[in-house]
């Protein structure tokens, strides 16, 4: 009984990853007719092993950490990716209809709180950021 219980605790919590199919799409960099794709990458190794929340334009994307990645397809506009809670990191993109965009986010500890950095790099180096990492489900 206890072992199924501490099992259970174990498992929720675990964030689901999507199967490696879904990971291997998400891989192939296809650009949608449009719509803008973001992704949002964060390596390994990191300062901080931790999850860190992740908004989109004000609203909850999903969880981020070290060695994943979010894919977003999204309206070509100027769009807002922040920390939420205490994390104050946010940058802004303005984005065009079939193009691609990537987005390094670094997490460090300022003050005794986590802060998120988020930095546009280009497509090279966001693809292979992107190909060294898993994609996690947003």
């Amino acid at each position: 009984m206890w072992r199924g219980l501490l099992l259970a605790l174990l498992l929720s919590g675990c964030t689901t990853l999507q199967p490696a199919f879904l990971d291997g799409e998400a891989k192939q960099f296809y650009s949608l007719p449009g719509k803008s794709v973001i992704y949002l990458v964060r390596e390994k190794p990191a300062m901080h092993p931790h999850p860190t929340v992740v908004t989109l334009n004000n609203g909850a994307e999903g969880l981020t950490y070290p060695g994943t990645f979010l894919r977003w397809e999204v309206a070509p506009g100027t769009h807002h990716i922040a920390g939420f809670g205490g994390d104050a990191g946010a940058i802004a993109l303005d984005t065009e209809p079939g193009k691609i965009y990537f987005i390094r986010q670094t997490v460090a500890p300022v003050k005794n709180l986590m802060q998120s950095q988020f930095n546009a790099i280009n497509e090279q180096d966001g693809r292979a950021a992107v190909a060294r990492s898993a994609w996690i489900a947003s």
